[in-house]
């Protein structure tokens, strides 16, 4: 085997598979290094695991609220271990579809650690390295780095494994934790805080922002507080967590707010304050690559000063989304190809957050378009209103749009409620069109669906909408 490739992809996650598997496609021979598992973070043990496990928690509690429906199912109870073991085998399913994607693309496999090592006329070098010996060495000339992130340590709040979790850890649980504390309202702690919550777990979110969800539109996120608060999780914002005591299964802190102080003992703590990019080890020292707070910058066409070495995913910066890593890997090689693909504009990459109720955004919040300097049109349509959420029984949630009130662009969407994560991408669909108030307005909705909501919001901004 030559050890000479088109290119060679470093990391195996959802930009860097996606990478190697457009580039076999578009004819390139490619090499692909992973240290693990196929499918990084996102697949064992972000995306996928974790909505399988808030699949079970939403069932659980389904089961407990059935006399709404006029249904009865006595004494629901719930086996952790196996709520764990199908979470575990959904990510273990989809990692081998990944490897079966991969062979059936021709794609060569490296099982280790990449690492530059200078360069061979005009290709770069990358060692390949197993347990601490060389295993391989291979050239390419184009070199794209998808090595993903990992959790951010805070000094004091560092993780153990045990009592101090990661998400990692809460994902496969020794014990079910009747108190628990979630330091971090992104998505991630958001998404642990509902689904503990479900199963009956006693939650507080400590936030050191004065809001949760902060990447959000205040007003989504004003509202999603409330609906915690109203499934019993206990949220502190502006909050300063103070140094922990861990005795043998439990832990104890003290939490500053503007309010006062709170002392708290938990059985777990989940720390999910962000991430940092894993650029460590990679071979960048003797490179042009330039590093900004542990990600490689790169231009909108993912290539970093180094010339053939690119960067993609978590590890080139936020937002940090699977779907913004793989977009980026089509854009990537496509450019290598000498293809005219489109830049990938951050406003245009929707946010998820798949909790109950869900929320999910793409584009400017209200707040941000206003201080963009611009005079804006805002819609809103409650799902109280909607006949299909309704007959769900879930009324609780909101559809609302801003849009550019000289042009009729649509500058943003937010939502929050039962299954907005699957509509979201109608918006999406409309800002990558070009689409105004107009065509929306024009647009047939189905009904009885929640997507009504969003047909109903666009008219509320303009000429008022019909069923409210």
């Amino acid at each position: 085997m030559s050890d000479l490739f088109d290119l060679i992809v470093i990391g195996g996650g959802p930009g860097g598979y996606v990478a190697a598997l457009r580039a076999s496609q578009l004819g390139l021979n490619v090499a692909i290094v992973e240290s693990t598992h196929f499918g990084g973070v996102c697949l064992n043990w972000g995306c996928i695991p974790t909505k399988t496990l808030l699949r079970s928690a939403e069932i659980f509690h389904n089961l407990q609220n059935l006399k709404e429906f006029g249904l009865a199912a006595d004494n629901p109870t719930f086996d952790l271990e196996k709520i764990v073991a199908r979470s575990r085998g959904v990510a273990d399913r989809m990692r081998k579809g990944v490897a079966h994607l991969l062979k059936k693309a021709k794609v060569t496999t490296f099982d280790g650690r990449a690492k530059l090592a200078g360069r061979s006329g005009e290709a770069h070098k990358v060692e390949v390295t197993k347990e601490g010996q060389v295993v391989a060495t291979i050239r390419a000339p184009h070199v794209i780095l998808a090595t993903g992130a990992r959790a951010r340590q805070l000094p004091g709040l560092e993780t153990d494994g045990k009592l101090v979790w990661s998400a990692k850890e809460a994902m496969v649980p020794d014990s079910f934790p009747k108190k628990l504390l979630v330091i971090g309202s992104g998505a991630i702690g958001i998404e642990f805080a509902s689904f503990y919550r479900d199963l009956g777990s006693e939650v507080t979110i400590a936030e050191v922002a004065d809001r949760i969800l902060i990447a959000e539109d205040p007003e989504i996120s004003a509202q999603a507080q409330k609906a915690f608060e109203k499934r019993g999780i206990k949220i502190l914002t502006s909050a300063k967590v103070g140094a922990l005591k861990k005795d043998s299964n439990s832990v104890s802190t003290t939490i500053e707010t503007p309010k006062g102080k709170t002392d708290l003992t938990v059985d777990r703590i989940i720390c999910a304050v962000g991430i940092v990019g894993n650029v460590e080890d990679l071979g960048l020292e003797s490179t042009k690559v330039k590093i900004d707070r542990t990600h490689i910058v790169t231009d909108e066409f993912c290539r970093t000063d180094e010339p053939g070495l690119y960067a993609i995913g978590d590890v080139a910066g936020a937002p940090w989304l699977a779907h913004k890593a793989s977009h980026e890997a089509v854009i990537c090689v496509e450019k290598i190809l000498g293809r005219t693909p489109e830049p990938l504009h951050a406003l245009s990459i929707p946010g998820c957050t798949y909790s109950r109720p869900q929320i999910a955004s793409v584009g400017m919040s209200e707040e941000k378009a206003k201080a963009a300097g611009k005079t804006v049109k805002v819609g809103r349509f409650p799902f109280l209103a909607n006949g299909k959420a309704v007959a769900m029984g879930e009324p609780d949630g909101m559809t609302k749009v801003v849009f550019d009130a000289t042009t009729g662009e649509l500058l943003g969407a937010h939502m929050i409620g039962a299954e907005v994560t699957e509509m979201i991408q109608g918006y999406v669909i409309a800002r990558a069109g070009e689409l105004t108030e107009a065509e929306l307005m024009e647009t047939v909705f189905p009904h009885p669906t929640i997507s009504e909501t969003m047909h109903e919001s666009v008219l509320a901004a303009f000429e008022g909408a019909l069923h409210i």
